[in-house]
């Protein structure tokens, strides 16, 4: 009787396991990345439609992989996938890679030595078991599914390693072709370990973009929303110039202002803020200081305006065009782009695949179409040539 009850007890423990792992993740995703779209949709004219269908459309923030989704297929869940892009008529996007974040996680302040978010996650994805206890595998398994499916579908998705790379894209869909750009990056440079040689895996691995903190404090320096305030660690620095030396784009997102100050004053740096908000117009401690903001722009660097309610304090298409126009006024129609931080755990007034809505509301705040085609991806396109 109680070896029967104890198959009993196993085969319900393996039976709730799988619920956890097939239901589990969808579930947690459709809680955390909600899409506040009204059921009709958000009102796009023909006019709108039409100029949305000739820009070269680029996004530098996505944490799609996150979620262990099959990005070739469309999912009705989250804001990104293969089929969205392309409907959406984006040409390139910077799919990041999160592999910690703090529980409890907040703007302000948050502990490095906080009990993990991600952890979990993968667990219940069952991800492999290396990533489970690695940061750094946790990226390169993140970075190894995009290429899976690069190459399971290279006329959908194309990787771009360099300035070369993107041109052939963007030669190719100049002449029809539909394929989606994808740039890989990770959110935080804590995937290194605190050891430099893991650099060159990532890029090895295909990175070329590195946000060098998150939501805590880190071998690299201080976050934003860390506890120290500390500026670049000399391990850091070594992080920074040797990207530098291999072309791979610094990201300030989340940095500490120390940090940016410190990454700033690095002789030949040309960073980007990949997706925030403009602190002057929505006053919230997610953004920058305004002067560091602009500091980023006067060094040749550009600004991605995130879409979510709390970089722009509200939930509309016309409350990112309005922090789009608040950057334009703070550094220039030349330094401003699109960092939507799709699947980042975030809410959105619209999945990629209506991202024709925010061409409308530019129009309607009275951008030219040379500024609405630079902000959608213009700017984007010509740092990455120069910089790639």
């Amino acid at each position: 009787m109680i070896r029967r009850i104890f198959l009993w007890l196993l085969a319900l423990a393996v039976l709730a396991a799988a619920a956890v792992a097939v239901w589990g993740p969808g579930f947690v995703e459709r809680r955390l990345n909600p899409v506040t779209m009204p059921e009709a949709g958000w009102p796009v004219s023909p006019q709108a439609e039409a100029l949305h269908q000739r820009l070269v459309i680029g996004d530098w923030h996505s944490d799609a992989l996150l979620w262990d989704r099959d990005l070739l297929r469309r999912a009705g869940r989250g804001h990104v996938d293969i089929p969205r892009l392309v409907e959406g008529n984006v040409g390139l996007q910077v799919f990041a890679t999160v592999t910690k974040s703090p529980r409890g996680q907040n703007y302000s302040r948050n502990s490095a030595e906080a009990p993990d978010n991600i952890t979990p996650l993968f667990i219940g994805q069952l991800r492999p078991l290396s990533s489970w206890f690695s940061l750094k595998e946790r990226a390169l398994v993140q970075a190894a599914a995009l290429r899976r499916a690069a190459e399971e579908a290279p006329e959908e998705l194309m990787l771009i390693r360099s300035a070369e790379d993107l041109q052939t894209l963007l030669e190719a869909r100049q002449n029809g072709a539909r394929t989606v750009g994808a740039l890989l990056g990770t959110e935080g440079g804590h995937p290194l370990e605190g050891n430099i040689a893991n650099l060159q895996v990532l890029y090895g691995a295909g990175f070329r973009l590195v946000g060098l903190t998150h939501f805590f404090d880190n071998e690299l320096g201080g976050s934003l929303h860390g506890t120290g305030g500390e500026g670049l660690t000399d391990f850091g620095r070594e992080v920074v110039e040797q990207m530098m030396a291999r072309r791979m784009i610094v990201d300030l997102a989340h940095a500490g202002p120390q940090v940016v100050r410190d990454v700033l004053a690095i002789p030949g740096s040309r960073p980007i803020l990949s997706h925030t908000g403009i602190h002057g117009h929505c006053a919230t401690p997610r953004n920058l200081p305004d002067d560091l903001v602009q500091a980023i722009a006067e060094k040749g660097g550009v600004i991605g305006i995130g879409f979510w309610a709390d970089v722009n304090c509200g939930k509309t298409p016309a409350d990112i065009a309005a922090s789009i126009k608040a950057a334009i006024a703070l550094v220039g129609e030349d330094a401003v782009s699109l960092g939507s931080d799709y699947d980042g755990s975030v809410d959105a007034p619209f999945d990629v695949a209506h991202l024709a809505a925010l061409t409308q509301a530019l129009m309607d705040a009275g951008l030219t179409e040379q500024q609405i085609a630079k902000v959608m991806g213009g700017n984007m396109m010509r740092y990455l040539a120069q910089n790639l």
